[in-house]
């Protein structure tokens, strides 16, 4: 398999979901390709689609009140759309797998981050023994770089702070070794330091297994520092797909050039005001109204 090969399309998606005013549709023909062992940063502010496409990816939008209903997401050629529920359940963990935002409300509370680990690995790792268990659930927390692992896998995680939490979740999503690797805004409620020891891990164990990342984030300084690839997405639309260098360079969409210029920097004085350009809605019809 090579660098360059696409390990994950989306191609013309749109999904929408049931409310008691009516169906709502959220994203109105998405396309994007992620390369394998790339990093595909996906931006925009919040409610323009970003998540709803990572719960689609995943097969995990809300039944019966969200749907995809037209487009195609093909893993490694195989269009995840129309997957049986059975086969759909083998690709994640094994092939897809999320780190969502808050590891809090991800994690069970009731359960030890033992118990919790052990599940994954009796759900796609049933050749494991106990033992097996035990000490491969020791290697994904070393990898990871919790301290004390032993001490860790009998905790609760309240016992663990929001980085311990965030480093458990990696650990749980990466013990199957998946292709694809989603991450929907992680280091979000983190505080900056923390922020760039999970990039920075996250960077190193992506060297180290290859896998392909769709990072999903608001700021463009972690796309900055992570990504190799981006999409902006706008109103349930994408709006512009370039290099990372491409994007911050040369932006050629106005929504990203707003973007981009909410980015504070050093040369700036305090507290100015936001310098906003017209758009011409005549070329951008999607900003009308």
């Amino acid at each position: 398999m090579s660098a360059d090969e696409v390990i994950l399309q989306v191609k013309d998606l749109e999904t929408e979901f049931i409310t008691e005013d009516g169906v709502a549709k959220i994203l109105h023909g998405v396309n994007f390709t992620l390369n394998k062992g790339r990093t595909l940063g996906l931006v925009g502010e919040s409610g323009c689609g970003k998540s709803v496409t990572a719960m689609s990816i995943m097969g995990l939008l809300p039944k019966p009140y969200g749907r995809v209903t037209k487009g195609q997401i093909l893993c490694k050629g195989r269009d995840l759309v129309h997957l049986p529920p059975d086969k759909m359940y083998a690709m994640r963990g094994n092939h897809i797998s999320i780190i969502f935002q808050d590891p809090m409300t991800a994690l069970n509370p009731v359960y030890t981050i033992g118990q919790q680990l052990y599940e994954v690995l009796e759900l796609h790792r049933p050749e494991f023994n106990k033992k097996q268990r035990q000490v491969y659930a020791l290697e994904m927390l070393t990898k990871v770089r919790i301290p004390m692992p032993e001490k860790r896998l009998k905790e609760y995680p309240h016992n663990l702070s929001g980085g311990m939490r965030q480093r458990i979740m990696i650990a749980m999503a990466l013990a199957c070794k998946p292709d694809i690797l989603i991450c929907d805004e992680p280091t979000t409620a983190l505080d900056v330091t923390v922020q760039a020891s999970i990039l920075d891990l996250m960077v190193e164990l992506q060297e180290e297994t290859g896998m392909a990342m769709l990072f999903i984030t608001h700021d463009l300084g972690v796309v900055a520092e992570i990504c190799d690839d981006v999409v902006v997405m706008y109103g349930g639309k994408v709006v512009e797909s370039a290099g990372v260098f491409e994007l911050f360079d040369n932006p050629q969409h106005p929504y990203t050039e707003r973007l981009l210029g909410l980015i504070p920097g050093l040369h700036h004085d305090p507290k100015q005001q936001i310098e906003i350009k017209p758009i011409d809605t005549e070329l951008f019809p999607e900003f009308k109204g």
